[in-house]
């Protein structure tokens, strides 16, 4: 008896759960947009290169095209539908759209979510290629430009937006941590 090659899985995406069969050679992204409808996830190249189809793994960024649907089962997936809150914009997205951190569009999606990651990743002080000083006790380095480009080097953009989205980026970055500094204050 041969075994099988698809089966049943549960993903959890954007505080939703979707049990699917699929076949265990399936992509998260082609999963997300073919059996799910989650097109704001865009195929790019499909050999991760690119970046278009950034996604958040239990919060670490990685591209779908490159992870399998099986693999990602009981881990929490976040994609560009659920980084809104209702109507109100994630500060990152506000900050794409209020600097031009877009052009055509199609790898703003995976731009985004990278930029969280990088948020999240910066105030957590891990360091970068771009970091100077890497040890622990230096605490995390300043969010230059420099840092940002590094950081988001993974993401590509055929437009050419890179110094809006930088800007961008920066921009969030600011806006969350004097956000969690006065959510601290208030508690």
């Amino acid at each position: 008896m041969s075994p099988s090659t698809s089966s049943a899985i549960t993903l959890h995406i954007n505080g939703e759960k979707y049990t699917l069969p699929v076949d265990h050679r399936t992509t998260l992204l082609d999963a997300l947009r073919e059996r799910l409808d989650l097109t704001g996830t865009k195929k790019g190249c499909d050999q991760g290169q690119c970046g278009a189809c950034t996604v958040l793994l239990d919060g670490r960024r990685t591209v779908s095209c490159l992870q399998l649907a099986v693999a990602a089962e009981g881990r929490a997936v976040t994609t560009i539908e659920g980084v809104a809150d209702g109507d109100r914009l994630h500060p990152v997205q506000q900050a794409f759209l209020d600097l031009d951190g877009y052009q055509c569009g199609y790898c703003t999606p995976g731009q985004i979510c990278s930029a969280l990651a990088v948020i999240e990743e910066h105030a957590a002080g891990w360091p970068s290629a771009a970091t100077e000083d890497v040890r622990p006790e230096a605490g995390p380095p300043a969010l230059t430009d420099e840092e940002i480009r590094e950081r988001m080097s993974g993401n590509l953009c055929r437009c050419g937006a890179y110094m809006s989205i930088v800007r961008a980026v920066a921009r969030a970055a600011e806006r969350t941590a004097a956000g969690t500094a006065s959510e601290e204050a208030a508690a």
